[in-house]
């Protein structure tokens, strides 16, 4: 053997020399770079070091930097939320409730039989035979301008916005007639979607859970179809500054409908619907595209003077009112004081003829010269009359709108 080599036994415990004597003062690469003192090489002694050795960082350099980059994205982001907590672009919900709708809904009761029309041109003759088809006939009264805190863009915004609520909720077949109300309800501030969600799920004659205040809707029950897609409208839009410092456009139209039974033979006949809206918005509902709907003055015939509470069910051609338009007799408790309806002023011109339900032969020989006075008139549209009775102040509801709880 040549070389030196550790002998075959190992080495002997207790030698000199082994690996073992100095393992104690041996430092490895690692411990070297970790030192916070590090002494200069004889060249940096050579150019004139002061010092003989140099203290490093505690913290690498890298790292240093990162941890100061962290910091100030911390700083930032804090910053940022503060910012957003004081002045948000959201609407919080610390706001004033929205207004509750109030509304009274007064069905047209006709005094006799309801006459036909054309099926052809339904609305001749009569004096929604001028009016304007669907959307056109909904138009503000004058051009748009500044009102009070609320430039002249934004009260044409309010107009827009009141028309559309218009048109979905009294022109659209999918809500007039298929009960969908999603258009309508994306409209409303969502404030008032609760009592909008409840007039229509539980509907109610309170005054404030009319289903047909908030949009035109015929009873599934009843079954009609409109002969025409055509609705006639004529009315106007003004805008005013509400006491609220809020923008108030008033809505008055009159939607005239051609419809006929679900039997396709059955006879053609208006029906009309009178609705005065005042709509209430502020920055936030022009912005986001939200209609507040505070009060509902609705008008509609020939109905019965009980019509129900969910949806129209409109008298047909040569149908007679259930019941007539009753009395109110003070002295029976066991009623109500009385229902808010209203005799239909007139009618359309008479038609075609009626179906088999027409009244009999015996109450048309029978008419009064009055009747045949009226029929020789120049035809006229579905007019409200004064209603026929009141209700006590706690059911009528009142015109000023009330904040909900």
């Amino acid at each position: 053997m040549s070389g030196s080599g550790e002998p075959p036994e190992g080495t002997p415990e207790g030698v000199p020399g082994g690996d073992d004597e100095y393992r104690s003062v041996v430092f490895d690469e690692s411990f070297v770079r970790a030192a916070r003192i590090q002494e200069f090489s004889a060249r940096e002694r050579l150019d004139g070091a002061a010092r003989a050795v140099r203290v490093r960082h505690v913290l690498p350099r890298g790292l240093a930097r990162q941890a100061t980059a962290l910091i100030l994205l911390i700083v930032v982001a804090f910053g940022f939320a503060v910012y957003m907590g004081v002045r948000h672009p959201y609407r919080s919900g610390s706001q004033d409730p929205a207004v509750r709708l109030r509304a009274t809904v007064i069905p047209l009761v006709p005094a006799g039989p309801v006459p036909a029309v054309p099926a052809a041109s339904p609305f001749a003759g009569s004096a929604a035979a001028h009016y304007r088809v669907g959307a056109e006939g909904i138009n503000p009264a004058d051009g748009s301008r500044g009102i009070g805190g609320y430039s002249e863009a934004e009260v044409d915004r309010a107009y827009t916005l009141a028309k559309e609520y218009l048109t979905d909720s009294g022109l659209d077949p999918r809500t007039t007639l298929s009960g969908d109300v999603g258009e309508v309800r994306n409209l409303l501030d969502p404030g008032q979607l609760d009592q909008f969600d409840s007039s229509l799920s539980r509907p109610a004659d309170d005054g404030l859970h009319e289903a047909t205040g908030w949009l035109v809707r015929f009873d599934p029950a009843a079954g009609v179809r409109m002969v025409t897609d055509q609705v006639r409208v004529q009315g106007t839009l003004r805008a005013a500054r509400a006491d609220d410092d809020q923008l108030e456009v008033a809505a008055d139209h009159t939607y005239v409908y051609a419809l006929r039974g679900p039997d396709p033979a059955s006879g053609v006949s208006l029906f009309t619907v009178r609705r005065q809206l005042r709509f209430r918005f502020d920055h936030d509902d022009l912005r986001d595209h939200h209609v507040q709907l505070v009060q509902a003055d609705v008008a509609a015939g020939p109905l019965a003077c009980a019509a129900p509470v969910e949806g129209f069910r409109p008298v047909l051609a040569g149908q007679t009112a259930p019941g007539g338009l009753p009395g109110d007799d003070p002295y029976d408790h066991d009623h109500p004081a009385g229902e808010v309806c209203a005799p239909l002023a007139s009618a359309a011109p008479a038609g075609p003829a009626a179906p088999a339900t027409t009244a009999p032969a015996t109450s048309a020989t029978t008419a009064t010269p009055a009747s045949a006075t009226a029929s020789a008139a120049p035809p006229r549209g579905p007019l409200p009359a004064p209603p026929a009775s009141r209700t006590p102040a706690a059911v009528r509801p009142s015109a000023s709108p009330t904040p909900s709880p």
